[in-house]
């Protein structure tokens, strides 16, 4: 007999009505619009990355189209208070990341780039790029190395 049959009619009607026990987590989980804004979440993600690449690939940049990119960048970056909605700041705090501790590491490691003498890579050049030696090919002449264009 299960619990459902042996109740009245009225008893049913009434267990309609009654609130269900609901811890608070459950409900904000429902109300709660995480996968609406995780695509923005991300965009923004991009554009703080894509601005942080920018701003350390151009840093040692000496022509004149990489120095704009990377002026467009620190520009960006070092703007503070920016109401609109892709600015450096907003894009931070809606990450949870912490925009002026993000700006002074951004600031040392430009230091700390600049600062550094520049390093250049040795190239050292041989013959045979895998050390062997070559073997000399012996023709006997019989066959031509390079066929006559009427022949083909």
């Amino acid at each position: 007999m299960t619990y459902e049959s042996s109740l009245t009619m009225e008893e049913r009607v009434q267990s309609l009505f009654q609130p269900d026990t609901v811890l608070p987590a459950q409900y904000l989980d429902t109300v709660r619009r995480k996968t609406h804004l995780e695509p923005e979440k991300r965009l923004m993600l991009s554009v703080l990355e894509d601005a942080v690449a920018c701003f350390q690939k151009y840093a040692t940049a000496r022509d004149a189209r990489s120095k704009s990119r990377l002026g467009e960048a620190e520009e960006w970056i070092r703007e503070e208070g920016g109401d609109w909605l892709f600015s450096f700041d907003n894009i931070c705090e809606s990450l949870g990341l912490n925009p002026k501790y993000i700006r002074g590491g951004l600031r040392q490691w430009k230091e700390k780039t600049l600062t550094k003498p520049p390093q250049a890579k040795v190239y050292q050049l041989s013959e045979n790029p895998r050390g062997q030696k070559k073997r000399p090919v012996i023709s006997d002449g019989s066959e031509p190395r390079y066929p006559k264009a009427a022949e083909r």
